[in-house]
């Protein structure tokens, strides 16, 4: 029940690919589950990715590395993706963020997270901070910076995003689900 990261999920080229696709489409603030606004546990600003026109190419490569990523390594009872993939951006001018949380929630659809995969969009030097890390339990785990690089934990792992302090770091969130865990 530990981390999983994958190095090369996505090629660079990819990667700006995505966030030149979100950059034209209205971002929104990103809230916590439930609707409710909290600038001191979360800031940033969401774009989902079923908005805009000729990103299904996203899902499907995000489906291949649930479906091989569960098989090797989690073996959770998965159903579908009942949420849309987002991308986050977290900038250093608002302070961008997102303090320890867990993503699995009171919420219809975050009650039924298992598998949280955020890949890393941004060039590792192009900002300061906004580090994923990951808690599965007494030890803390960065995630790997590297530019296509995703990150595959069971939901409800405790992780946050650290300030970012200089620039605009890019990720892409998608969640798996299935039946509440018991």
């Amino acid at each position: 029940m530990n981390v999983h990261s994958i190095d090369d999920g996505f090629t660079p080229a990819e990667c700006s690919a995505i966030v030149n696709a979100v950059a034209s489409a209205p971002a929104r603030e990103a809230l916590l589950v439930g609707q409710n606004r909290d600038h001191n546990l979360r800031r940033a600003k969401l774009v989902w990715l079923d908005e805009i026109d000729g990103m299904a190419w996203v899902m499907e490569r995000l489906i291949d590395v649930v479906r091989t990523s569960n098989r090797n390594w989690f073996d959770f009872d998965l159903r579908e993706f009942a949420e849309s993939p987002q991308v986050a951006s977290y900038d250093a001018t608002d302070g961008g963020h997102f303090t320890w949380h867990s993503d699995i929630g009171d919420g219809p659809m975050a009650q039924k997270r298992k598998l949280t995969l955020v890949a890393q969009l941004s060039k590792p030097g192009s900002y300061d901070g906004g580090d994923l890390e990951v808690m599965p339990g007494t030890h803390i785990i960065a995630a790997n910076r590297t530019q296509g690089s995703i990150t595959i934990f069971p939901s409800f792992h405790l992780h946050q995003v650290t300030p970012v302090s200089r620039g605009t770091r890019h990720s892409l969130t998608v969640w798996a689900h299935g039946p509440k865990f018991r």
